[in-house]
């Protein structure tokens, strides 16, 4: 098994403060591929969210960054970017969806508090409830640490 796919595996099978898995990779082509025909896309300059609803409980999460990007080191970034946002956003008990995000070309070069605010926004368009707007939560980090200083 090679390092990147050791990464993806680590990254998928964290584990939530209960001690459940909060969502399984999508990996195989065939159920990219059915998610992008028989799912709604959602669109912004800098994602494109594709929402299928599954039979099953468990959320799963795909991401795609093509060559369109740049190169490899561009697509890692916007998959380290996207994974992050995501994280702060996905809740484990939204119930069985498949959800494929597609980076575009201006992914990589997006801070990561850019990209929450574009993936709570997504969540919103796509009707998924949103970890970060849960009572209690931590609000997610939408404003840089050196604004934040200046508008209190």
């Amino acid at each position: 098994m090679n390092f990147a796919f050791r990464e993806v595996l680590r990254f998928f099978n964290r584990k939530g403060g209960d001690g459940a898995v909060r969502y399984r990779p999508i990996r195989r082509n065939s159920e990219f591929g059915r998610v992008y025909a028989r799912g709604k896309s959602y669109v912004n300059p800098a994602l494109v969210l594709y929402v299928l609803k599954t039979r099953g409980k468990k959320t799963r999460v795909g991401l795609t960054a093509t060559k369109k990007i740049g190169h490899a080191v561009q697509r890692n970034r916007a998959r380290r970017v996207m994974k992050a946002a995501i994280d702060e956003h996905l809740d484990q008990n939204i119930g069985g969806y498949d959800l494929v995000f597609v980076a575009r070309g201006m992914t990589p070069r997006l801070k990561s508090w850019q990209l929450s605010e574009v993936v709570a926004r997504l969540f919103a368009q796509a009707g998924l409830p949103d970890k970060a707007k849960q009572p209690g939560a931590k609000p997610p980090a939408t404003v840089p640490p050196a604004d934040r200083a200046a508008k209190q």
